[in-house]
């Protein structure tokens, strides 16, 4: 099952020529889940990707540069006929706020549902759960965390066949948790193995709640709104700097971590050198980039550069 995450849109509160309105992208499968919708993010979509089938929205608070898209983008699905039903998430008033919007949409042929959701609200899909985290920005803000269900553990096919069990279809009932032949599947799989995670922090403060949430987990996708120099700034707006994101991935134990939402005061260089004195294995990714998060017996993730072959950081 392939897992990557796209960005259609890193920049922070104002666009710039190479970097859009924030939106981040998650693949998984054949599922396409959507976090925040900044303006212009159907037109960056539409740029690379093209516009997806998107299952689910997820918004991280209502400030306008994090969800001035969704309108367009919901009646552009309207023109092109979709049909089946899209749900959009996000913090208390989300309804309120689309509710007012509908004079800017319109009346649509798909169904539109809208769940409001509050820290430690879970919604699940097929194979993996995404929860809200509350975060500490200026406004009630929410973070998103991603992880999917445990995997069966490593399948032992000499073993299988030393307890009586032929190669082929039986082979695949084991690994798929059915007793063969009075072979227990616990006798012939290994400890069950944990599935991805990754985090999408929105705009926030450094905050304990995204730490503990990203424990552990293969990406992090966090805010990087300022350098060092300025962390008053930062504490005055509810953002965080570079190096304050790198403390929090570090000290989670995350396998990497992606810089978004910077400000046009500073080069990505800048910002990616600050964070990698304290935690290494950071990236600041252009739009358009994106990152391909293997099973961890695969491989660390990988920074896929746009029209660019793979590179390791």
């Amino acid at each position: 099952m392939d897992l990557d995450v796209f960005f259609a849109g890193t920049a922070g509160s104002d666009p710039t020529a190479r970097r859009g309105m924030p939106a981040v992208l998650v693949r998984r499968g054949g599922d396409r889940l959507l976090f925040d919708c900044g303006e212009g993010t159907q037109r960056q979509l539409v740029r690379s990707t093209g516009l997806p089938e998107l299952d689910d929205v997820f918004v991280t608070h209502f400030h306008a540069d994090h969800w001035l898209g969704l309108p367009g983008m919901l009646k552009t699905f309207d023109l092109r006929d979709r049909e089946k039903p899209l749900t959009v998430h996000g913090p208390p008033g989300l309804r309120d706020l689309l509710g007012a919007m509908r004079a800017v949409y319109g009346r649509l042929s798909y169904e539109l549902r809208i769940e409001e959701v509050r820290p430690g609200d879970e919604v699940r899909r097929d194979g993996y759960t995404v929860a809200a985290v509350g975060v500490e920005h200026r406004i009630p803000a929410l973070g998103f965390v991603l992880w999917e269900d445990e995997r069966p553990g490593e399948f032992d096919p000499e073993t299988a066949e030393r307890l009586g069990v032929r190669p082929g279809p039986d082979f695949g009932r084991l690994q798929h948790g059915e007793s063969v032949d009075g072979v227990a599947p616990e006798q012939v799989l290994g400890p069950a193995r944990a599935g991805r995670k990754l985090l999408v922090s929105g705009d926030t403060a450094p905050s304990e709640a995204v730490r503990v949430a990203a424990h552990g987990a293969d990406l992090l996708v966090h805010e990087a709104t300022f350098l060092e120099e300025e962390a008053e700034r930062a504490a005055e707006t509810g953002h965080t700097t570079a190096a304050q994101a790198a403390s929090i991935a570090r000290d989670a134990g995350v396998r990497m971590l992606a810089l978004v939402h910077t400000s046009t005061r500073y080069a990505g260089r800048q910002i990616r050198e600050e964070a990698r004195t304290i935690f290494e294995r950071t990236i600041v990714p252009r739009d358009f980039d994106s990152i391909e998060i293997p099973f961890p017996e695969r491989g660390e993730p990988r920074l896929v550069r746009s029209e660019e072959e793979p590179v390791a950081s």
